[in-house]
């Protein structure tokens, strides 16, 4: 009797470790495949204006995430690629890509007027707001995010074309800047964050 007890007691034990060992799993804390910035920094507000003519202030976003990239519509490679991703990112999020707001910001703001932002838009997505505007406020978002940017002159039609930061930076909903992500980084992981993000409430 003795013995049946204490195999029922090392069966009903190994259950309870079992069980303890999938809840260490279940609350174990996040883990970011992107760059975390750790505390988080608030980020820096600015106010531009997308393609449609509309007013884009970075503060009124809150309760959203942002996820924004910067460069220009002439761009032969890292921007064209970069709005692919974001594409593909909305479509996996579903009815979550409501809470997220993509952004594209220019570097070239002589060529990239609202229109020409129009026009680029359109062939990503016209829900990405592509922001123009006024040189002083590019230049607080461009310096409040550590952007690059420098003009490389060509000898053809083109004129030049701008060496930028092709780093992604993701807002939360507090409106603070909690992740950057290298350019090249697998679309899945950044989905997987920017989705774990909008979870969070204020």
């Amino acid at each position: 009797m003795t013995g049946k007890i204490l195999r029922w007691g090392l069966a009903l034990l190994s259950v309870v470790l079992v069980a303890l060992g999938g809840l260490g799993i279940l609350f174990q804390p996040y883990r970011f495949r992107g760059s975390l910035i750790d505390p988080p920094v608030p980020a820096t507000d600015f106010t531009l204006v997308d393609q449609h003519n509309q007013r884009f202030r970075l503060s009124e976003q809150r309760g959203n995430v942002v996820v924004m990239a910067f460069g220009y519509t002439l761009c032969p490679d890292v921007c064209p690629a970069t709005l692919a991703e974001f594409k593909q990112i909305r479509r996996l999020l579903g009815r979550q890509a409501e809470q997220v707001r993509f952004v594209f910001i220019t570097v070239d703001p002589e060529r990239d007027t609202p229109a020409r932002m129009g026009e680029y838009m359109q062939a990503f997505d016209d829900s990405f707001r592509g922001l123009s505007g006024d040189m002083a406020e590019l230049e607080r978002a461009w310096q409040g995010f550590g952007v690059y940017h420098e003009k490389q002159f060509l000898d053809s039609a083109a004129g030049y074309l701008v060496d930028h930061t092709a780093r992604i930076y993701v807002v939360d909903v507090h409106g603070n800047l909690r992740l950057t992500f290298p350019f090249g980084t697998a679309t899945q992981d950044m989905f997987e964050d920017i989705q774990y993000l909008t979870r969070e409430r204020i």
